[in-house]
């Protein structure tokens, strides 16, 4: 049994858009292990949020993206069955635009969809998802017009 967190890490995530379709990944370790979520992870000491998004999607499943603008933060806290503290995370979401890599599944990420991100479908999701793409849509849709 691991100790529970001191406080609470500091992550960041990306939403990336390509033909009007948002990237989604499935998440293959803990914490949220199965679930359909963003690419994204810790944040590094002196590095920015949004370098670290960039960076994340980059490492987790070989894409490359412009950032478009921050979309939300997202508060990931989780308990374990006797209701001690597992895991604290605190994600700075960002909304981007594709420029180039095909992405493909890592350690980190078991599978990849590109999806309506306001109809994402029935994938079983991390909390607040669906509401994070719809509001990088708007932010990705806004910026473009």
């Amino acid at each position: 049994m691991s100790d529970p967190p001191a406080r609470p890490v500091l992550a960041a995530s990306i939403a990336v858009f390509r033909d009007g379709r948002v990237l989604v990944a499935r998440r293959a370790r803990a914490p949220a292990l199965g679930l359909w979520s963003l690419p994204g992870g810790r944040i590094e000491p002196g590095e920015r949020m949004a370098e670290g998004a960039l960076r994340e999607l980059a490492e987790e499943v070989g894409v490359t993206a412009e950032i478009v603008g921050f979309v939300d933060h997202v508060e990931h806290i989780e308990h374990d069955p006797a209701g001690l503290l597992r895991a604290h995370a605190v994600i700075a979401a960002f909304a981007g635009r594709w420029i180039a890599g095909e992405p493909t599944p890592s350690a980190e990420i078991s599978d990849i969809r590109w999806v309506d991100p306001l109809a994402p479908g029935d994938l079983a999701m991390t909390r607040g998802l669906e509401a994070v793409l719809a509001r990088a849509a708007r932010l990705v849709a806004g910026a473009a017009a």
